[in-house]
């Protein structure tokens, strides 16, 4: 089969022919039908956060069929539309008996990502437990797009604990912000979408949100606090995670707010403990999603509460330029799909 394999860091993907793996007990075969690509498989091309052994198969939004079933599948057949779970998880520990799969403490491995190859191929074997149901009226790029950006939208959401008539900032209006914004204006929520791309303020407005601004960190603050008659934003969910995102985030939070970081880099976050204390301000992670959060959000896309974020699609030999494409900067997410 075809697959784009990471041989070093900082290189292009290698387009190769590669023996077609074959399920073994309790496995099955998916052939891809859509894989979304995001800012993790920039940063496993860059060799920071996670970092596989190389050579390895990138691509952790799957949806697909099921081609074949290995020995004791008994709860999927061929032709099933399936998304993938890319938390590979022992089922045992303290936190997947809590449902918090994410954060697994024996965890295999991460479906293209770490140790598990993923969906920059034309197919890919994975155990059974790793698949959701499609629905039929989800289309298979907005199901790939579930398996990374949508639940983990739609768990950062939970971990604001936002109520009716809050007033949210969520800074970074790429694919999760993107969804979190619908997630969060459906609810009765009033978003200030902001992005440094200033060319991002229509979609944003599509999305749901009620103003845009593309101000520098310093300008994002005073922004917020006009709009919220100086006391500031309810929530704040920071999907970019920079030193100036999340310090202008903290400040642009009211007394008593929830700030949610989202998105990681190298760069740290100078925290003021007075600031922390004084105000009774809150700042937490949040990883990924749950299993349950893929469901949920499949449900949400079949029910029609989400629309599709994906706005660009590339065949798996044009993938090298799909991700220069989202290097530069994209409105929406891109999908890799194929025949």
């Amino acid at each position: 089969m075809k697959a784009a394999l990471l041989r070093a860091f900082g290189e292009r993907l290698a387009i190769e022919d590669v023996p077609m793996p074959q399920p073994g007990n309790g496995e099955v075969l998916v052939k891809l039908r859509a894989c979304g690509i995001d800012g993790t498989d920039l940063k496993l091309l860059d060799g920071f956060g996670y970092v596989p052994a190389l050579p390895f198969i990138m691509g952790h939004e799957i949806a697909g069929e099921v081609a074949t079933v290995g020995a004791a599948v008994s709860e999927f057949v061929p032709g099933d539309r399936v998304a993938v779970y890319n938390f590979v998880t022992c089922g045992s520990c303290v936190y997947c008996r809590s449902f918090r799969d994410q954060l697994c403490l024996k965890m295999v491995g991460i479906v293209g990502v770490l140790d598990v190859p993923g969906g920059y191929a034309e197919c890919v074997c994975l155990p059974a437990q790793q698949l959701i149901r499609l629905p039929d009226d989800v289309s298979f790029a907005a199901g790939a797009t579930c398996c990374d950006a949508g639940m983990t939208a739609l768990h950062a959401v939970d971990r604001a604990d936002v109520r009716i008539g809050d007033r949210v900032l969520v800074i970074g209006i790429g694919g999760v912000g993107s969804i979190v914004t619908q997630l969060l204006a459906a609810s009765g929520v009033e978003v200030i979408a902001a992005d440094i791309d200033g060319a991002k303020e229509e979609w944003a407005l599509e999305q749901g949100a009620s103003a845009f601004s593309s101000a520098t960190a310093e300008e994002l603050v005073t922004q917020v606090r006009a709009l919220s008659d100086g006391i500031g934003a309810d929530r704040v969910i920071d999907v970019v995670g920079l030193e100036s995102t999340m310090t202008a985030g903290f400040a642009s939070l009211r007394r008593g707010g929830r700030m949610v970081v989202v998105g990681y880099t190298p760069e740290l976050f100078p925290l003021s403990g007075k600031e922390l204390a004084q105000n009774e301000k809150e700042v937490i992670g949040t990883r990924a999603g749950r299993r349950d959060d893929l469901r949920r959000c499949l449900k949400l896309y079949a029910r029609g509460a989400l629309t599709s974020i994906v706005r660009q699609t590339f065949a798996l030999d044009q993938v090298n330029e799909a991700l220069a494409h989202l290097r530069s900067g994209v409105t929406g997410r891109i999908v890799l799909t194929f025949d």
